[in-house]
């Protein structure tokens, strides 16, 4: 069997103009996903007018042809979604875009073409990668890059950013300092993929003297670092160094010494690439003091040759295998930098072990090996969601079938927080037409089994049970005979509703006013799950049944609904139009095709009337209410 082909959304926060690591990343791993045929198109704030402009219109139009978004076979589509905004930058000026112009955009482009995964990256808000993943509905990568504090993430709004997270179906790090800074403000799973290098091959050994090369990649500080300790370098050591910058016509802004004047060379990309720079290099000073490292370029000077002498940052140590690949200096430190820069000009076998030892990790350092690692995590996600034909067999007997209405959760007066009674609930389910319910009293089967026998073929009754877990929400099994005791895990429960052959179905997920699973504890069973309630009126707010929308469509799970009817007035406040059935078998498929009819409930009456039934009256008005209800219907 061919492995799976994915229609993937990259989005990058930073202008795809601007020559960032993310970036960067960004468009290697997407020109390798299109070369082995997967379908890419890459989502970024943009500092072109036209590019925004035609890509909008592009936008636009996929609601009648949604394929367009992605570009011939082999190259990835650019979305630009809006103007980048200045904002408090780690490095170098740079620019995130605010969801100021980019969230209808991001929206309907994400509404509109039908992505397999929509991976993000440095999902922090505000950023077009934070309002992607909000309007997402496909599946969720995260990946986290750079290994710097975020306060306002990480401290004032930690809370809103870890729902947000939340929705990530999966997570990766680029070095494993971001994923331990990362994971101790929001806890996860992050698999470390880390970057690749852009390699070009090496004439051979330089000869002569030492070419030391400065790339302006981090804070502008770290260049007065490496000048300052240029000038401590005793006169008779052999080297030259060069200053590349991406800018033209770059000088710094203090005029140099005439001493360092005649040895070092300020370049642009006019005078050839970073890569051809690195690899006609014998040694990379990095000096950032961590606000603006750029390990990319450690990278890159092992996979070019170029022996990297860099500060203690703890990303760079991990480019180098902390100090087995290259050099380290404290930060700050002048006086050690060119301590270590004499050290490798002076030693010329160090340098030839140094180099060795990089040579034989080259083969690490491809974007082709991170494409492996960010296409294995997509299969593994993949793999979790359910099948998308079911049991056609069974579909096909159903189709000769007729439809009924259903409701597939609401409570009686078994349960601890309702006073509805088992005869008054048929009643008016019936009169309501009705013609299928679950009975899912809390923690309680007895309601169920009560209403299966007293029904008569009034209404057909499944026999189910809401079960609180021990700290992991609630889950109800359908089609059971036996009380489950509250209490155990998800998991225990799950394999207890299994026993008696029923099916698991999760009620209200993400509901916070609900005790609910949270979505890493609904990943780690996702495969064991039946069905998802995705509506249910008696929610605080409709965000919550939209949520859960979402994560049924994504991994492909059966959607139900049901009223969660604690007193007979919700009933018919939303019912399930779906083939008749037999068994849970039946039951399931026919639910994969069901519709789900919704009526307007006012939240704040039924849960007035639940508390008056249930706790402000005395038992025998309660009694008398019930009767009331009972001979009036509702």
């Amino acid at each position: 069997m061919p492995d799976e082909r994915f229609a993937i959304a990259q989005v990058t926060p930073y202008a795809w103009e601007q020559h960032h690591e993310v970036n960067r990343f960004v468009e290697r791993v997407s020109d390798e996903l299109c070369g082995r045929g997967h379908r890419v198109v890459v989502v970024a704030p943009s500092d072109s007018r036209g590019l925004i402009r035609d890509s909008r219109r592009l936008v636009r139009g996929l609601a009648d042809d949604p394929d367009a978004v992605f570009a011939a076979d082999g190259c990835a589509q650019v979305v630009a979604v809006g103007q980048s905004i200045p904002f408090p930058p780690a490095r170098r000026a740079a620019a995130v875009s605010l969801p100021v112009d980019v969230s209808r955009t991001i929206q309907q482009l994400l509404e509109s073409a039908a992505f397999d995964f929509v991976h993000v990256h440095e999902p922090f808000a505000p950023s077009a990668s934070s309002t992607a993943l909000r309007h997402s509905r496909s599946l969720n990568i995260g990946t986290f890059h750079a290994a710097t504090e975020r306060v306002i993430s990480t401290q004032v709004a930690r809370r809103i950013v870890a729902l947000l997270f939340g929705r990530l179906d999966g997570r990766t790090a680029s070095f494993a300092a971001t994923r331990e800074l990362v994971s101790r403000h929001f806890p996860g799973d992050y698999r470390l993929v880390p970057p690749g290098a852009d390699v070009v091959e090496r004439d051979g050994e330089s000869g002569g003297a030492v070419e030391i090369l400065f790339a302006m990649e981090e804070e502008r500080s770290a260049l007065r670092l490496f000048l300052r300790a240029l000038r401590r370098l005793p006169a008779d050591l052999p080297w030259r160094a060069t200053v590349w910058s991406r800018q033209p016509y770059f000088e710094p802004s203090a005029p140099l010494g005439r001493a360092l004047r005649e040895r070092v060379r300020f370049r642009s990309s006019a005078d050839g690439s970073e890569a051809q720079h690195l690899a006609a290099a014998d040694v990379l000073v990095a000096a950032s003091a961590g606000s603006g490292a750029a390990p990319q370029l450690v990278l890159g000077a092992l996979a070019g040759g170029a022996v990297p002498v860099v500060s203690r940052v703890r990303v760079y140590e991990d480019a180098l295998s902390d100090g087995e690949l290259g050099l380290l200096f404290e930060p700050r430190d002048a006086a050690m930098l060119a301590s270590q820069l004499e050290r490798l000009i002076r030693d010329e076998r160090l340098r030839r072990g140094l180099r060795d030892a990089a040579r034989a990790r080259r083969a690490e350092l491809t974007w082709a090996r991170t494409a492996d690692g960010i296409e294995r995590l997509y299969r593994e996600v993949a793999a979790r969601r359910h099948s998308a034909e079911g049991r056609p067999e069974i579909r096909r007997r159903l189709a000769r079938r007729g439809f009924i209405h259903v409701d597939l959760h609401m409570h009686t007066d078994h349960s601890h927080d309702c006073a509805t009674r088992v005869e008054t609930l048929i009643e008016t389910a019936a009169r309501r037409g009705l013609d299928a319910i679950a009975v899912t009293d809390h923690n309680e089967v007895s309601g169920a089994l009560e209403a299966r026998e007293r029904a008569n073929g009034r209404v057909k009754v499944i026999v189910g049970e809401e079960v609180k877990t021990a700290d992991q929400g609630e889950v109800i099994g359908l089609f059971i005979e036996e009380k489950i005791p509250r209490g155990m895990t998800l998991q225990e429960t799950i394999a207890e509703i299994r026993r008696q052959g029923g099916l698991v179905y999760v009620p209200h997920p993400f509901d916070r006013m609900h005790a609910v699973p949270d979505y890493e504890y609904l990943l780690e069973v996702v495969e064991d799950i039946d069905a998802i309630e995705v509506f249910n009126p008696r929610v605080a707010f409709s965000a919550f049944n939209e949520e859960a929308a979402r994560f049924a469509a994504k991994y492909r799970i059966p959607a139900g609904a049901g009223s969660d009817s604690h007193v007979v007035q919700g009933l018919g406040s939303v019912k399930i139009r779906m083939r008749d059935f037999e068994g849970p078998e039946e039951f399931l498929e026919s639910l994969r095709d069901a519709d789900i009819v919704r009526k307007r409930q006012s939240l704040v009456y039924v849960q007035a009337l639940k508390f008056l039934q249930t706790k402000a009256s005395p038992a025998h008005a309660r009694r008398r209410a019930a009767r009331r209800t009972a001979g009036t219907g509702g």
